[in-house]
């Protein structure tokens, strides 16, 4: 009897020698099994999961500088300006740094892989600057910062109302992104320049408000910038009149 079984389309496994079938038929059939069982044994292995999630990083150990900035292959990261000079750890993706101080994450950036760059978080350097309102201006972590146009506004009212303590509310103003989102302290922004309600008690009232979805109940005596509406008692007299000119 012949058989259909072939190594290839040309050779059937008829046509060889008597003295090589039981060699063909122990290498394929055997050979089967045993990749079969090895597969099983490959993949029982490989969906062991891993004691910890792989950090696929470069890690290094490094100290912060005296301007809140951490280098990691000839590029500078900031962080908070409460971690100078202390120890911390860099892990280096490919599109990402992160920063840690002990278990806390203190700092996040895009990976820069320029030589000798800057690469700043501004509200990393606010809590320095309202203690020195004077270098608003000058902050080179600050310059570039896109932010909207409202800001700019409120900036402007606040310090011809209130001068240098305008100022520092301002940047107060700012520092509520290192808790709420951009776009929910702009929206809030927006709101108390239309109620007129110009100072950072205002615009934190309102944001909170925002996320809580509650109506806001500023007290308007805070601002005294604001003008004083004036209502007289009325008289009850007063309906008389109409009454009488119902009646004509």
């Amino acid at each position: 009897m012949i058989s259909s079984f072939s190594l290839r389309p040309d050779i059937s496994f008829a046509v060889l020698p008597i003295r090589h079938h039981a060699f063909f038929k122990q290498t394929v059939f055997q050979g089967q099994i045993g990749d079969h069982l090895r597969l099983e044994r490959d993949l029982a292995t490989l969906q062991t999961p891993l004691p910890a999630p792989y950090d696929a990083c470069e890690k290094v150990g490094t100290t912060v500088s005296s301007l809140s900035l951490v280098r990691y292959r000839l590029n500078d990261y900031s962080v908070p300006t409460t971690y100078g000079h202390r120890d911390v750890l860099v892990r280096g993706s490919v599109y990402e740094m992160v920063i840690s101080c002990g278990a806390e994450v203190i700092a996040r950036h895009p990976r820069s892989y320029e030589r000798q760059d800057f690469v700043f978080e501004p509200l990393h350097y606010l809590a320095l600057i309202e203690q020195k309102t004077n270098a608003l201006d000058q902050a080179a972590p600050l310059a570039g910062w896109g932010l909207p146009g409202e800001f700019a506004t409120l900036r402007r009212l606040l310090e011809a109302r209130m001068g240098k303590q305008g100022k520092r509310e301002f940047v107060q103003v700012l520092r509520l992104m290192e808790v709420f989102r951009a776009d929910e302290v702009a929206a809030a922004v927006r709101d108390a320049i239309a109620r007129g309600a110009i100072g950072f008690d205002a615009v934190k009232h309102l944001v909170l408000c925002r996320i809580e979805r509650r109506p806001p109940r500023l007290d308007m005596t805070v601002y005294p910038y604001l003008p004083q509406a004036h209502v007289a008692v009325t008289s009850a007299k007063t309906y008389m009149s109409l009454l009488t000119g119902a009646a004509s």
